[in-house]
């Protein structure tokens, strides 16, 4: 048996129990995705995750951060903490769905988990750790609690 074949395949992201409705966000993966193999380059998962959070929101019924009325000088939910696991690659020509869904609400943060999928294949997992937060008078931002009408609307 040589080293490859004695590679486990990798276990997922320990099973969770969402908090909120699953929503999925589509990608249709583009050549410039790619690195040199034809393979996405590792970053673009991040950037689909963190629009496949602010798409969850939206399709929950809730208007941007920035224009929320309910939220004065609310700027969003910046990332704390992201892990990433990933199980195949993926090349360009092809689509993936992001499932992404709330783990976790914790105060002032929340953790938000996303499944990478292409067809019944998962893909990659990750979970991103965000802070609802506010733009105070001078200039700084505050974390604040995550409002229960939010909270309401991704239920």
């Amino acid at each position: 048996m040589n080293a490859v074949e004695s590679i486990k395949p990798i276990e997922p992201i320990e099973p969770i129990k969402p908090l909120s409705k699953t929503i999925v966000h589509r990608v249709d993966v583009q050549f410039g995705d790619c690195d040199p193999a034809g393979i996405v380059f590792f970053p673009n998962y991040s950037r689909w995750m963190d629009a496949a959070s602010h798409h969850f929101f939206m399709a929950c019924g809730l208007q941007p951060w920035r224009a929320m009325s309910d939220l004065p000088h609310c700027v969003g939910a910046p990332l704390l903490e992201i892990q990433t696991r990933f199980h195949t690659a993926v090349t360009y020509g092809e689509q993936i769905e992001l499932h992404t869904c709330i783990e976790a609400w914790r105060g002032k943060v929340f953790i938000q988990h996303h499944r990478v999928m292409r067809g019944d294949q998962l893909v990659c997992e990750g979970r991103e750790t965000r802070a609802l937060c506010v733009r105070e008078a001078d200039g700084r931002l505050k974390a604040m609690p995550v409002p229960e009408f939010v909270r309401a609307a991704c239920a």
